[in-house]
């Protein structure tokens, strides 16, 4: 298989289009039988026990839904009994999305909410005649807040397209699962430990979930999210802060589509024009979302660079898929250093953006509160702080539509203020840096191209007490780079073409809390070819490996995969600490 891959790439090319990865759909290839499709990710805590008790939140089938609205249904929390068995408070919470579809469809993205507030981020499988079904699980404790509400909806948005073409119809179901006396959490709510079977996974939880959760989102008509056509937009929402906040963390949802969808690839607009090509597909290979109050920058992120089932090679997400593609990661941001100028009786502008963006982006954030419930008001104060400077360095070299883009990036922020409230006069510095580098080459006419982008980030919460003893430390180290080869050969066939395609791509993080250590190594490799009439695969291979490990002070977790044309080969999971994560 990858002799042949590289016997390919050596191959006299032809005179094509310039190489851009694209969206396809593979249906029209023949399968067996009904397939389940998964991500692969570490098990919930709460996966090896049973739920207290469970709700089907939502049912719904999104056929010809484009240009529509979201679909709601009114949610109501488990009620009060006399046993308590499965009303708030709760020690766990879990979502379980599960979906099903057959026929010709591309993959749509989703977004569910309740009351505004977003809790999944997710797109769909590209499905075939046979029929694919998958499950999403995420852990949804920290919104309970929300989840003890009942005077909320439900709302999902999912864009479908239904005609004598796409036939899918993306059949869904969404379960809460509500956890009590089966989660053994520790009374100081530093960590949680389960334990089934002997075997061991470990959760940090740094306090109690949010007392308040409002929603940065539009007003609901066409999903809850703000669309972003160009860098121009700066979506915001007005929001006055209780006066007895005493910390605030900004959550940040968002995921690329149309001319965006694979910004990490884009070459910058000069070049299109210089060669009088049709894409919209520009703006260059460097995207960041920031997030702003009143104007001012608070906190920014490269996201990551998440692959959907349709996207640059549909073979290799069968049947799994890439990493983030089921469960989209969202983003925090510490905003309790901005209290100082937040808590004085008067709404204040959040707004959300993306450097160079072009059509088209969806955002939208959870603000979560925390109170004071002993004081009617607290005291703080935010440090001047300059804002904060960005450093990027481009190089662009290219003749005809062969050529080079290199792009270097970084930026470091550090907020810090303090907040005195009942229990005490407290300083929180919030730090954030990352360093962004990208090369995007074509070479051969233009039918080949070659993407490299490595991201470095890290970020750091730090609390001290007046007396400078440091009660809180938490920091994330990450590092997510991706690799992706495109080369374009003529097809066999009228009107044909071949991809020839490689995607590697991985996520590495470190994570403490305190005392406590969390590591996780999620690497995904995967190579093909496909033969391709407009959008549609007509034949192809494709061979995906993937392997995830997580450790941490509790226990470890690894499931290594192996996937060829769409069937399993290999599937090995383990509890045990064998190797480093």
């Amino acid at each position: 298989m990858y002799g042949l891959l590289f016997l390919l790439l050596l191959l006299r090319f032809f005179t094509a289009a310039s190489s851009f990865p694209d969206r396809f759909t593979s249906s029209s290839l023949r399968r067996h039988k009904s397939q389940e499709y998964f991500e692969l990710g570490r098990p919930l805590p709460s996966d090896l026990l049973p739920p207290s008790c469970y709700r089907r939140v939502l049912t719904h089938s999104f056929a010809n839904t484009i240009n529509g609205p979201p679909f709601s249904a009114p949610y109501s929390p488990p009620p009060p009994s006399e046993s308590s068995v499965c009303s708030a408070p709760w020690s766990h919470v879990a979502l379980e999305f599960r979906a099903k579809c057959k026929g010709e469809q591309y993959d749509r993205i989703a977004g569910l909410w309740l009351g505004g507030v977003e809790l999944l981020r997710t797109s769909t499988a590209e499905p075939n005649e046979k029929g694919i079904f998958w499950k999403v699980r995420k852990d949804i404790t920290k919104y309970s807040s929300v989840l003890a509400r009942c005077d909320l909806n439900l709302t999902m948005m999912l864009e479908n397209v239904v005609d004598r073409v796409f036939t899918g119809v993306y059949h869904v179901e969404v379960h809460f699962l509500y956890y009590k006396a089966n989660v053994a959490v520790s009374e100081t709510r530093v960590s949680s430990i389960l334990a089934f079977n002997g075997q061991k996974l470990g959760i940090v939880v740094p306090e109690e979930p949010a007392d308040l959760i409002v929603p940065i989102s539009d007003d609901g008509d066409r999903g809850f999210w703000f669309r972003i056509d160009s860098e121009a937009d700066l979506p915001s929402k007005q929001i006055q802060l209780p006066r007895n906040t005493r910390r605030v963390v900004l959550e940040l949802y968002v995921s690329f589509h149309g001319n965006d969808e694979f910004w990490y690839s884009n070459p910058p607009n000069l070049y299109i024009t210089t060669n009088n090509l049709t894409t919209g597909r520009g703006n260059g290979a460097y995207r960041e979302v920031f997030v702003t109050v009143d104007g001012e920058l608070v906190g920014s992120e490269v996201p990551l660079p998440v692959v959907f089932t349709g996207g640059i090679n549909p073979l290799f997400w069968e049947p799994v898929v890439a990493i983030g593609a089921f469960n989209l990661p969202s983003y925090d941001f510490e905003l309790t250093p901005f209290l100082g100028k937040l808590l004085d009786k008067k709404a204040h502008s959040f707004g959300i953006g993306v450097t160079d963006g072009i059509s088209y982006w969806l955002v939208n954030a959870n603000l979560h509160i925390w109170l004071d419930h002993k004081s009617k008001t607290v005291k703080a104060k935010s440090n001047l702080f300059p804002s904060p400077a960005i450093e990027v360095k481009r190089n662009a070299q290219f003749k005809k539509l062969d050529g080079s883009f290199r792009i270097k990036a970084r930026r470091r922020s550090d907020f810090v203020g303090w907040v005195k409230s009942s229990s005490g006069n407290y300083t929180t510095t919030f730090s954030q840096k990352y360093k962004f580098r990208s090369s995007v080459s074509f070479g051969k006419n233009g039918t080949y191209k070659l993407v490299n982008q490595k991201v470095k980030a890290e970020k750091e919460v730090r609390v001290v007490s007046e007396t400078g003893v440091v009660v809180l430390r938490s920091r994330v180290k990450g590092r997510y780079p991706i690799d992706v080869i495109t080369a374009t050969l003529p097809g066999k066939k009228k009107d044909t073409y071949v991809l020839v395609t490689n995607v590697t791509h991985s996520v590495t993080e470190r994570s403490w809390h305190g005392g406590y250590l969390s590591r996780v190594n999620n690497i995904q490799d995967s190579r093909g070819w496909m033969e391709v009439r407009d959008h549609s695969v007509l034949s192809g291979t494709a061979d995906t490996r993937q392997s995830f490990g997580y450790k941490d002070n509790f226990g470890c977790y690894s499931r290594t995969i192996g996937a060829v044309d769409g069937s399993l080969i290999r599937d090995n999971s383990s509890f045990h600490c064998l190797s480093a994560a």
